[in-house]
């Protein structure tokens, strides 16, 4: 079940293969073992208006949310957390704010329906 969401201001695309590096997120999960790997599920979303400090939309940035459900280790989730910043930067080392966030879902919250 785990949801990757790379979040980014327009102008990363003039610097980034803004799909390539969703691909090689999106096998870092993969390649963690942690997940079933039918259920990853990754995607993005640009971004046309952003505040990064004072600097109104002059800075870009790029910023993955991952989901999960709980019942991971913290040892897992910085392993993961680790793995994700090590492509981001490999890829995208020119844009400005790189940032990534691992979130516990709540197992007996979540729902879901396979058609």
């Amino acid at each position: 079940m785990p949801n990757l969401v790379m979040e980014y201001s327009n102008t990363v695309e003039e610097r980034v293969n803004v799909q390539g590096l969703l691909e090689d997120l999106h096998q870092v999960a993969i390649e963690s073992g942690l997940f079933d790997v039918a259920s990853i599920k990754s995607r993005t979303l640009r971004c046309h208006h952003w505040l990064l400090g004072e600097e109104q939309d002059d800075s870009d940035f790029i910023h993955v949310t991952f989901e999960l459900l709980d019942g991971r280790t913290e040892e897992q989730k910085r392993d993961l957390s680790r793995a994700l910043i090590e492509v981001l930067a490999a890829q995208a080392s020119q844009i400005r704010s790189l940032t990534i966030n691992i979130r516990d879902m709540d197992r007996s919250c979540f729902q879901k329906v396979v058609n």
